[in-house]
């Protein structure tokens, strides 16, 4: 028996060791078993999908001791809703927290094949608009790697966020078939499968004990199916499960329909049914009330809730201690339905009294608030609600008049503040207010940075405040500095560890010991030739994709991220046009070489958004193409940004543009993203940018603009955007420009929609107002940029003053006053990923791979 035992566990160890010849053998199994294809006949696909099923292989075995761990000690789980995971491509970041990133890398050299190849080959899982699903992609990483119990539920959209061409200037949406091959992280699990419900009645009956009972009868259901994507933490043995949810019908196709020849009629249920998880809202800040959203929302929340009920009760004989076992997270309030939907299953399902259901579904939620635009807060019509989800709308009645009577109970005589913090929202038609819903349903309420939760306090959710101030908290957002320099700046990432040790990747406050060495003339060398072989890459791809030809001692100026009237990429865009005529006016001026390199998607319901895009294309075309200018000044649009293009970029960056309106982002994660790699931060007083500014010094950054309370006062005393214009000649000219046709000849008035939003239409986003400021920064910034060894060091100090912005100190954050949660650390049986000694199979595969001809 025990010569059986060392054998089986030689030959796991085979398969499944981490050293270079255990990979090579289990990359090549899986072309030739899982896949069916040999040297010959593999693609640079099926490469690919070897590779995942290969590295997905060595998180099996921790990923079970994971769950089985998480079981026996009984431990508090965190169950974190989302309706976004932007999550990028996933092998890269896998290697990296596996600890095999260069292991691989070698192992595929040897075999002629290239790991940044196969890695370019891996699809964006874009199941996001921007920094909500991003956000979530980072804290389910941060989550893994400090061992915390937490899964992360979602929607397995068919269909991401759509993929961006640009034609003529234009942005053209196309599709994106992200699962078009499939998907090699996730695992079908087709016995987890659960029913959700929509529209039908409610019944009511009375009891013998005369306790009203509520059944929700003649309903449709529609089958959650999941699939479970891991997620390991770093240099440890914790693997996490993001679990998604698929629509599939109750049944294939009523064969009564078939057998008489209706096939459309057939499978009409089964298609209409599977529509709920075909694609991604593109919503963009702007909240969309249709029937199919607000049925994703529900359909989602309520496969959740049943899988962590029966989770629950796999361990314990009901439902009363269960919010000492678990804590949602609501990220904003897409999944906030889920607070009624807790409340349906305790009172109908588990039979529990009022009181204590509202208790355990207060303390299971948790909300983080992401926004300060009225246009982006949730508020869905009674009418709606009713048809869709009757039971849950009585549900939210019953809800808001208990809540009512509390806030009547401090707050005698004030009708008006009742009015505000009503649940629902009288007038000629009443809505649901989701983010009230949300607050009076949880025990904690975040914003998402310093500024941000001291605006909700003080505007939108003051009146919460003042009945429930222990409720509210803040909890700054942050970033994996694994993906975020680890992966994507691995050049940046061996310099830094080269001087300071590795322990930054798992400790980022260690990067302040970083500092000292902003004064070293060698460690600034060093460093320039890090952020120029990241530029010099970056040229190559603009080259490539975009036929233009920038010059790598320029400095790169970019502004990527969803394009948004209030995060100013018009700003930016008129910025350019003031360059491109002062270079006009002085062909022979002594001017600093800039590259300004936009990136992001437009709504596609967005025109003006849409519009600006058109506006940035149309200014790159006439710059560009200028010989006056000639190479001093590119203006570059790159298509399709996405995770995997940002991590191009903000390794490249020298200036990162965080120029939104003060009082407008809710956070920001580029502008951390930026600044831990090297990025000087041109910004406003908006969202982090504060903190910042307070974490880098006033010195290492570049700060202009009106404040909040500044915009507010303009306002109040009656701003009138054409004193902006009349006032200052260069931004005068600008506007005259676009407004001429001149950039557009062929619809000379095609920008006129943008010229009336700053001059005719209050300028609702203060970009007239903060222009002359914005372009006053602008020389600061290239006047700094002359001193090369000067902006040397600020660029160090600012990845050095970073280790506050890491999402890991933000999951801790969370853990320590909201989840309440403890670590449980992960130990994996079995065979020893460090001990390769023995062996059943060759070191080598039986057959060399070469590239396919």
């Amino acid at each position: 028996m025990a010569v059986v035992s060392e054998k089986f566990s030689e030959l796991i160890n085979a398969f499944l060791g981490m050293d270079k010849e255990a990979l090579q053998t289990s990359f090549v199994h899986h072309i030739e078993r899982s896949l069916g294809k040999d040297q010959y006949s593999a693609t640079q696909r099926d490469c690919l999908v070897s590779l995942c099923l290969a590295v997905r292989d060595r998180v099996v075995e921790r990923w079970h001791a994971t769950q089985q761990a998480y079981y026996n000690t009984d431990a508090r789980r965190v169950y974190y809703l989302s309706l976004e995971f932007l999550m990028g491509r996933a092998l890269g970041n896998a290697l990296i927290n596996l600890g095999i990133y260069e292991t691989v890398e070698q192992a595929l050299k040897e075999m002629d094949y290239s790991l940044s190849d196969l890695e370019d080959v891996e699809s964006d899982a874009g199941l996001g608009n921007g920094g909500l699903g991003r956000l979530a992609a980072c804290f389910l990483d941060s989550m893994a790697t400090l061992e915390l119990p937490a899964y992360g539920y979602g929607i397995r959209y068919e269909y991401g966020i759509f993929f961006q061409r640009i034609e003529n200037g234009y942005q053209i949406e196309t599709p994106d078939n992200w699962l078009r091959y499939g998907n090699p992280w996730e695992i079908a699990r087709p016995e987890v499968l659960y029913p959700v419900q929509f529209y039908g009645r409610v019944h009511q009956r009375v009891e013998r004990e005369g306790i009203l009972r509520h059944e929700w009868v003649d309903t449709q259901s529609v089958m959650a199916m999941a699939y479970d994507s891991p997620v390991p933490g770093y240099n440890n043995q914790t693997v996490n499960t993001m679990r998604l949810w698929s629509a599939k019908s109750t049944r294939d196709f009523d064969l009564a329909h078939f057998n008489d020849g209706e096939y459309e009629a057939a499978v009409e249920d089964k298609v209409q049914s599977e529509t709920i998880t075909r694609v991604l809202y593109p919503n963009d800040n702007v909240f969309v009330g249709r029937e199919l959203r607000l049925k994703q929302q529900y359909f989602f929340v309520s496969a959740t809730l049943q899988d962590a009920m029966r989770r629950h009760l796999k361990k314990h004989s009901s439902m009363e201690n269960f919010a000492d076992k678990a804590v949602m997270q609501l990220n904003d309030t897409h999944p906030a339905i889920a607070i009624p939907e807790l409340m349906r299953l305790l009172l109908d399902k588990e039979g529990l009294g009022w009181d204590q259901a509202w208790d355990i579904t207060v303390r299971t939620f948790a909300y983080t608030n992401h926004t300060m635009l009225p246009e982006a807060l949730e508020k869905w019509r009674v009418s709606l609600l009713e048809r869709v989800l009757p039971r849950h709308m009585q549900i939210i009645y019953e809800i808001n008049h208990r809540f009512l009577e509390q806030v009547r109970v401090q707050f005698s005589g004030d009708d008006h503040r009742i009015e505000r913090m009503s649940i629902i929202e009288e007038g000629g038609e009443k809505f649901v207010r989701m983010a009230h819903l949300a607050i009076v349903g949880s025990h904690s309420v975040n914003g998402v940075a310093a500024l941000h939760t001291d605006l909700i306090k003080r505007s939108l959710f003051r009146d919460f405040v003042e009945f429930w101030p222990e409720k509210f908290t803040n909890k700054t957002n942050g970033v994996t500095p694994r993906r975020w320099v680890r992966l994507c700046n691995p050049g940046l990432s061996a310099l830094i560890s080269d001087r300071i040790g590795a322990e930054w990747l798992m400790d980022l406050d260690r990067l302040q010991d970083l500092a000292p060495l902003a004064d070293d003339a060698g460690f600034r060398e060093q460093w320039r030739q890090v952020k120029a072989d990241k530029k010099n890459q970056l040229a190559q791809y603009i080259q490539k994709y975009n036929g233009i030809e920038v010059r790598q001692d320029s400095i790169f100026s970019c502004q990527v991220k969803r394009i948004h009237e209030y995060k100013r990429q018009l700003m930016n865009a008129m910025y350019v046009v003031a360059l491109y005529n002062r270079i006009k006016d002085n062909p022979g001026g002594d001017f600093v070489p800039r590259t300004v390199v936009f990136g992001g998607k437009a709504a596609p319901g967005y025109f003006r958004a849409k519009l600006i895009i058109k506006l940035i294309n149309a200014i790159a075309d006439r710059v560009n193409k200028d010989p006056d200018v000639g190479d001093r000044l590119k203006v570059v649009f790159l298509a399709n940004y996405g995770v995997s293009l940002a991590e191009k970029i903000m390794p490249a960056a020298e200036l990162s543009e965080q120029i939104s309106t003060a009082g407008m982002e809710a956070s920001g994660t580029g502008n951390m993203k930026f600044a831990l790699n090297g990025a000087l931060t041109i910004g406003t007083l908006d969202g982090a940018n504060v903190e910042i500014r307070d974490a880098v010094g006033e010195e290492n950054i570049f700060i202009f603009g009106l404040t909040v309370d500044e915009i507010a006062a303009r306002r109040a005393a009656g701003y009138n955007p054409w004193d902006m214009y009349t006032a200052h000649s260069e931004l005068k000219r600008v506007i005259d420009l676009i407004a001429s046709g001149r950039l557009y000849p062929r619809e000379p008035d095609l920008f006129q929609p943008i010229i009336r939003a700053l001059l005719s239409e209050g300028d609702a986003y203060m970009v007239m107002a903060d222009f002359a400021a914005y372009a006053e920064c602008q020389n600061r910034v290239s006047e700094a940029y002359r001193d090369k060894e000067t902006w040397t060091r600020m660029s160090i100090l600012n990845t050095a003053h970073m280790g506050y912005f890491s999402s890991d100190r933000t999951i801790r954050d969370y853990m320590r006053d909201i989840w309440r949660t403890q670590s449980v650390s992960i130990e994996v049986g079995g065979f020893s990923s460090s001990d390769h000694s023995m062996r059943l199979f060759a070191k080598k595969p039986h057959w060399v791979w070469t590239r396919p001809a």
